[in-house]
């Protein structure tokens, strides 16, 4: 193979749009990781989230030449599925506790938190479910039959216990379930059923110190020197970026130490102290573009499978930036969920990576089928 053909063939398939997009709000977590600390402290997050952006990228190319057709056979993913679901359960009695929550193995050199790869899992497993089933959609046990696929998952984290993560599992199920076709009326009914059921829970059965904990979970600002200090923190350090910001490294909520986890759960915080309305607003622009060449890579499927993947992995996106953004603002409790490829941490990062990646592969060895044939196979036609 000469030169020029390895590298179209590097080039074909792959979305640099995306990659282009993607490299602004790294660069942006890396220097506000540089900027908050003390030198020392700042190098250790710095250095290590340099050495996993490089094993992310990796991740994303070499994941992006796989064929990944064989996602599509129902007993490689119901493997899949249940495997994770075993490595879930086996935090249970492995697990390392940190920060209240046995979600993470401690393998001594590194950390791993097995959720990352179950809600890429999660969304392989739900896109074939509903791939396969476009024709008869609407009927209402595909709600409860999908629905079992994410509650497995969602309990086993709910247990552990992971609040945000288990969000990031039900919002997941539940976008997939809207782009599916399901019948709006039986999913609106699930959910009258969900809130009379937790009525009853509230008037019946709930003491008045666990009414107390959902009211402070629900609205984090109402107790601003217990439960909600986290998120009034946070919300000053956004709000004293004003326009332009104070700057890189003049940040006083990260660097004074008063803003909790600037590195991870509160970086969009840090990085909005330092740069502003002006540099916040470029970072969500940033997301957007990428969820739409997300949404841009997923019309590339041949088949359901591919595009309702493509979807999910824009649903798996927006579900963390959402979540994340708004307990930054005070709009949403603290859940610990990590603002995708600005957050420090490995383990949500490479998954991040590896959907991307194989969305890339989908669309590189996806088979040239007509796009009327396919729309109408998406459709129901």
């Amino acid at each position: 193979m000469n030169i020029g053909n390895f590298f179209s063939k590097i080039l074909y398939g792959i979305d640099w749009l995306i990659v282009l997009f993607i490299l602004p709000i790294i660069l942006a977590g890396l220097v506000t990781m540089k900027s908050f600390a003390p030198l020392e402290e700042a190098g250790f997050f710095f250095n290590k989230q340099i050495i996993w952006v490089g094993l992310g990228f990796a991740v994303f190319f070499v994941f992006s030449f796989i064929d990944f057709r064989f996602l599509k056979r129902t007993d490689v993913l119901v493997f899949i599925f249940l495997a994770n679901s075993l490595i879930l359960l086996a935090l249970f009695i492995f697990g390392n506790i940190s920060h209240g929550s046995k979600s993470w193995f401690d393998l001594g050199f590194v950390s791993f938190q097995p959720v990352d790869m179950m809600k890429l899992v999660l969304v392989l497993i739900l896109a074939k479910y509903f791939s396969r089933r476009h024709v008869e959609i609407r009927d209402i046990k595909h709600i409860f039959i999908s629905g079992s696929y994410a509650f497995i998952p969602f309990i086993l984290v709910l247990l552990q216990p992971d609040f945000g993560s288990a969000m990031i599992i039900f919002l997941i199920w539940l976008g997939m379930v809207l782009v599916s076709g399901i019948s709006k009326t039986h999913l609106l009914l699930v959910f009258v059923a969900g809130a009379l059921i937790f009525a009853s829970f509230w008037f019946l059965i709930f003491a008045q110190y666990q009414k107390d904990r959902i009211a402070d979970f629900i609205n984090p600002l109402a107790d601003i020197h217990g439960s909600g200090y986290n998120a009034f923190q946070s919300t000053i350090a956004v709000g004293s970026g004003q326009i332009l910001g104070k700057g890189l490294g003049f940040g006083t909520q990260s660097r004074l130490k008063f803003l909790p986890q600037p590195q991870a759960d509160f970086v969009f915080a840090a990085f909005a102290e330092e740069w502003g309305l002006v540099g916040s607003l470029l970072i969500l622009l940033l997301y957007g573009l990428i969820i739409y060449r997300i949404l841009y890579s997923a019309t590339f499927g041949a088949y359901n499978f591919e595009i309702l993947f493509g979807m999910g992995i824009a649903i798996f996106f927006m579900s963390h930036i959402l979540i994340n953004i708004g307990m930054n603002l005070g709009l949403l409790p603290v859940t610990g969920i990590p603002l995708p490829l600005m957050s420090y941490g490995g383990s949500h990062l490479l998954f991040e990576f590896a959907g991307l990646g194989i969305l890339m592969s989908m669309k590189r060895y996806s088979r040239s089928v007509h796009r009327d044939d396919t729309k109408n196979e998406f459709l129901g036609a």
